[in-house]
């Protein structure tokens, strides 16, 4: 039995009503037997991997790794995910340094396969660690079944605050954002540009997202949203964007014409 969590409302009256029951549902989802086997599972075998060929060659273990940083959607490319956790963070020109997508590196850097002689699955507390960001994202992954935007709301605010708290330059974090597909379109989104944004120069797009950040929040640095004042107001104009664009769509000029071929 798949969990489905309870949403019985969209826009931004029924995310209030997810963050209110989000504790219990997500006790719900971890107190099913499917969970807590994938979680038993992982348990006793992940101290015994010592290789990323090892992981990838175990769907049942790669599955639970991926999902934990968000990357379930690549549990059948075995051969990529190899070469990138082989390939470890440590070295510069390494894969998972090289991809935009930062969680591949993410990912890389927590199994340490490709950085040390003795990989950190080996660790006591390995397994701990990757549960706990396994048991969020599934639940995310489970909210996202239904509402994607609810799913995208809830990784930006655990990514953005993590990225606002970085000591690199504003300028890369942005870059990091824009290298996110989920964090490019909650901050598209909630400063009110288009899709087709993403075409332009990108030293352009970070230009107009500073712009348009100063403009919304009064400062054009990424490092404001570590105040969670910041965040929640950050979450709340994407979700009212997304809805204003959905109220937008369905009385675009098609959805006209059939209203009055009704009448």
């Amino acid at each position: 039995m798949s969990f489905q969590p309870v949403l019985p409302l969209t826009g931004y009256s029924g995310w209030g009503f997810l963050k209110r029951t989000m504790a219990r549902q997500q006790a719900v989802q971890q107190a099913l037997p499917v969970q807590q086997r994938d979680e038993a599972y992982f348990r006793d075998r992940i101290g015994k991997v010592t290789t990323a060929e090892q992981l990838v060659n175990d769907k049942r273990l790669l599955r639970i790794s991926l999902t934990a940083f968000g990357l379930e959607g690549d549990v059948n490319n075995k051969a990529f995910i190899q070469k990138i956790l082989e390939g470890g963070t440590l070295k510069e020109g390494s894969l998972a340094n090289k991809l935009a997508d930062k969680q591949y590196q993410k990912l890389s850097a927590a199994f340490g396969f490709g950085d040390y002689s003795v990989p950190r699955t080996r660790i006591s507390t390995f397994p701990d660690e990757i549960l706990a960001q396994y048991r969020t994202r599934s639940f995310e992954t489970a909210v996202g079944a239904q509402n994607n935007t609810y799913r995208l709301a809830m990784n930006a605010e655990r990514e953005i605050p993590a990225l606002a708290a970085r000591t690199t330059s504003e300028t890369a974090k942005w870059f990091t954002v824009l290298g996110s597909a989920p964090l490019r379109e909650v901050m598209q989104t909630a400063l009110g540009l288009p899709k087709s944004f993403s075409s332009i120069d990108i030293d352009q797009q970070v230009s107009v997202l500073k712009a348009r950040t100063e403009a919304a929040f009064g400062s054009a640095n990424l490092s404001q949203f570590r105040d969670p004042a910041k965040m929640e107001a950050l979450v709340r104009r994407f979700l009212l964007q997304t809805e204003m664009q959905g109220q937008a769509a369905s009385f675009g000029p098609g959805s006209t014409a059939l209203t009055l071929l009704r009448r």
